[in-house]
């Protein structure tokens, strides 16, 4: 069996404790008073890689690099819209584009698509193949054209194509309700087509009711999933 130990941050930030390595995906404070991770996180953890899998606002916060010590080094992983403009000297950085790959130190990173800004990422480590979606979803929005919605529709499953066949054993995955009724469209979508043996949600900032309505979904749909209910969250998962 392989276990996870999971804690789900906020929004669409989740830290992930595997046997030899500590994973910090596209984490985001909104505030200096709600601080999740701070250097004094890592002081005590496996080696650190911190994702970043674009550079909006909510999903890269600058703070990462202040966590970075000569006592506890950490590796960055970064989509290339990040590098270089916000990225301070000093740091082990990585930066990779769409289709891109990346072996080190027992970890195998693969740079997939986004139907927005930058990429998703598929993190193979401790014998774990684990997804971080970025902000791959089908951001169907009712405000907009139909032309517009197509689109939409094609991006999301363009990028879908290329993750088809392969193994995920946990998924993070947009559950938005700013959808609407459309909120939870691209993870019910990915769940059946990719078939992850665990999707957990996010991109839902402080509107938890958005994971309770996907649980329902997931139990429909066979997939195993969280129901998140605070920053901070901590959880198993074994395999």
């Amino acid at each position: 069996m392989t276990q996870a130990n999971i804690t789900y941050l906020f929004h669409s930030g989740y830290s992930v404790e595997t046997a030899t390595r500590f994973l910090v995906f596209d984490y985001y404070q909104p505030s200096e008073n709600l601080q999740f991770l701070t250097s004094r996180s890592f002081q005590t953890t496996p080696p650190a890689w911190v994702f970043a899998s674009h550079s909006h606002g909510d999903h890269f916060d600058p703070v990462i690099f202040s966590w970075d010590s000569p006592e506890n080094p950490i590796t960055y992983v970064l989509s290339d819209d990040v590098f270089p403009k916000r990225i301070p000297p000093g740091h082990r950085c990585h930066v990779l584009k769409e289709g891109e790959s990346l072996s080190q130190d027992g970890l195998v990173i693969t740079a997939y698509g986004s139907s927005d800004l930058g990429l998703s990422f598929l993190v193979e480590a401790d014998g774990l193949r684990l997804f971080h979606a970025g902000d791959l979803n089908w951001w169907h929005w009712k405000g907009e054209t139909p032309v517009e919605q197509a689109y939409a529709k094609d991006l999301f499953h363009e990028k879908m194509a290329a993750l088809r066949g392969q193994q995920i054993d946990i998924a993070f995955f947009p559950v938005d309700r700013r959808l609407e009724e459309f909120h939870s469209l691209g993870a019910e979508t990915f769940a059946k087509e990719i078939k992850p043996t665990w999707l957990l949600p996010m991109h839902f900032g402080k509107d938890v009711e958005a994971s309770r309505l996907f649980a329902a979904k997931a139990a429909e749909l066979d997939i195993k999933t969280k129901v998140i209910e605070y920053a901070n969250q901590r959880f198993e998962i074994t395999l």
